[in-house]
């Protein structure tokens, strides 16, 4: 923020001021301040939100990214929905569920006032094609394992069964849907009411713009996408803007209160923040490190650190020398200083991983721990042959724009060269190709993280499976994969979670990743948004939001 300037200045000199100074957050018409575009929108009830990267695609069954998982929330509405407050599973299309006494079986009661934005009703019939075209091996949906709860729907995903109706979905009448499951699953309704993979589609759209059962149709864009969620597609201006409008369809259309969303795709987190202090944003995607401590002293209240169940991490491709030696990954993994890390690099309430699976994840904690140990690193690494780091090639480390994840790897790549002395080079790539480069393993050591889809440790676990569509290391441990289906059939809750301690164990030795942090969410927010809360899954239903202008 600019201070006030002495009333002796002329409206010439004010003018000269402006063009001096780029980022001044009010703009001035003559002697007296416009308002910023946040403080019109307010009162239209238009949000203007920071999103990232420009969106990978808004098929609900193609997209692996947070910032597409966001936009998605707002055009599609699966059986159920969340709690603004603690995410619990609340109804959507479905009115009301059933679970069997042996939990394999879940009744779902669709209500019959939901409709697609074309106007059509959502029934039953509906979620079954959904879920045939996610499971269809041909779509290769890299989420297709979220539905392996359900009987069959792996087997049919691999292509063992082809009849569909062998899989446990079915139809009982055009509002009432059943799922049996091959064994009970304590987080099916978590995972149902937040991710993507169970969320409708209207068949008959894609079919009208080519194969469903393929990607790459183009029933995605404005004009074309029909959704059921309380709002619809308005725009979408590659690399600007993605627009969303309230829907006249949605069932609960009476409790929306916000009449837009502008979904603003910045991977600059620098750049983003400009926005947000010139007042073209209500929200930030992210803040920037070197901002953090200067937002602490001057606007506390436009700071929030929020809980996030996410970890960061970097995938290595095992398929690859020098890293198809675990020794050398191993001392990778032991030569970075997590602690100095997130006290003096990423300052924002971060805690360092030394597991994977965030501590507390529903009441589970790893046993297993990393720690730094140099000497142990260097006497694994000669004993690959690289003593003291002699003849190690250099490696590429892969990482999406973003000025936080260059930081993070400029220190990482000074404690490599520091206690190992080998070298590092960074690749520096925008999102849709660095996503391109991790699937089809292009890389040798790749930035990532991930965001639990529901509060299990499973969400972070089943990841590593022979095969599994975020896998993306070419990593594969046959006893890994039987532990993770062991803990899938294991119902005694403590059982279960003693398997998951043998599996993460195991992915602790082998590392085809290496733990960094625990996330929280660092970003910026004014006070005028409200019915955002601050939850653990960084998730908030839009039909809750709303703007609420403050008076000066």
């Amino acid at each position: 923020m600019q201070s006030e300037t002495k009333g002796y200045l002329s409206c010439r000199r004010w003018m000269c001021l402006l063009i001096a100074v780029p980022l001044l957050v009010f703009l001035v018409a003559g002697c007296s301040r416009r308002e910023t575009r946040v403080e019109v929108s307010d009162r239209e009830q238009i949000l203007y939100e920071g999103n990232g990267g420009e969106p990978q695609e808004l098929d609900p069954y193609v997209v692996t990214g947070v910032s597409e998982q966001r936009i998605l929330m707002t055009l599609l509405e699966g059986l159920l929905t969340q709690d603004p407050v603690d995410l619990h599973p609340v109804p959507g299309v479905a009115e009301r569920w059933d679970i069997s006494p042996d939990g394999r079986i879940y009744t779902f009661y669709l209500r019959k006032d939901a409709r697609w934005s074309n106007g059509d009703p959502v029934t039953a019939r509906d979620f079954w094609e959904s879920y045939k075209r996610i499971l269809t091996p041909s779509l290769a949906a890299e989420y297709s394992y979220m539905l392996f709860p359900v009987k069959n729907a792996e087997a049919y995903n691999q292509g063992r069964i082809t009849d569909f109706n062998q899989v446990g979905f079915k139809v009982l009448d055009d509002y009432t849907f059943q799922i049996t499951l091959e064994s009970p699953t304590p987080y099916l309704l978590s995972v149902i009411n937040y991710h993507s993979s169970w969320m409708p589609v209207h068949l008959p759209t894609l079919r009208k713009y080519g194969d469903p059962y393929l990607r790459g149709g183009k029933w995605t864009r404005p004009g074309r996408f029909v959704g059921n969620g309380p709002f619809v597609l308005a725009k979408w201006r590659v690399n600007d803007v993605i627009v969303v409008k309230k829907s006249p369809t949605y069932w609960d259309r009476d409790r929306v209160r916000l009449n837009e969303i502008h979904f603003m795709p910045i991977e600059s987190d620098e750049t983003e923040e400009r926005a947000f202090r010139a007042g073209q944003l209500h929200i930030t995607e992210f803040m920037p490190l070197t901002k953090i401590d200067f937002y602490r002293k001057n606007y506390p209240s436009l700071l929030h650190i929020d809980p996030y169940l996410g970890t960061y991490f970097y995938r290595i491709n095992v398929t690859k020398p020098p890293l198809d030696d675990k020794r050398v990954r191993r001392a990778l993994a032991l030569t970075i200083d997590r602690e100095s890390l997130v006290a003096d690099v990423l300052r924002g309430g971060q805690l360092p991983a030394f597991c994977l699976t965030p501590a507390g994840t529903a009441v589970y904690t790893c046993r297993t721990q990393l720690h730094e140990d140099v000497a142990e690193a260097k006497r694994l690494l000669a004993e690959a042959g690289y003593p003291d780091g002699k003849n190690f090639p250099t490696v590429e480390l892969l990482y999406n724009t973003l000025e936080a994840h260059r930081i993070i790897a400029e220190a990482i790549q000074q404690m490599w060269k520091k206690n190992l002395g080998i070298d590092m080079r960074l690749v520096n790539q925008e999102w849709k190709v660095y996503l391109d480069s991790q699937r089809t393993l292009n890389y040798q050591i790749c930035r990532a993280s991930w965001i639990g889809d529901y509060v299990d440790p499973n969400t972070f676990l089943d990841l590593w499976v022979t095969g599994g569509g975020n896998n993306e290391t070419g990593w594969s441990n046959p006893e890994y994969d039987r532990l993770i289906a062991e803990a899938a059939r294991t119902t005694d809750p403590q059982q279960r979670l003693e398997v998951f301690q043998k599996a993460e164990a195991i992915l602790l030795d082998e590392l085809p990743m290496i733990p960094i942090y625990f996330y929280t969410h660092v970003h910026a927010r004014r006070p005028e948004v409200k019915g955002w809360y601050p939850t653990i899954l960084d998730y908030h239903p839009y039909q809750y939001v709303y703007l609420e202008p403050t008076t000066n």
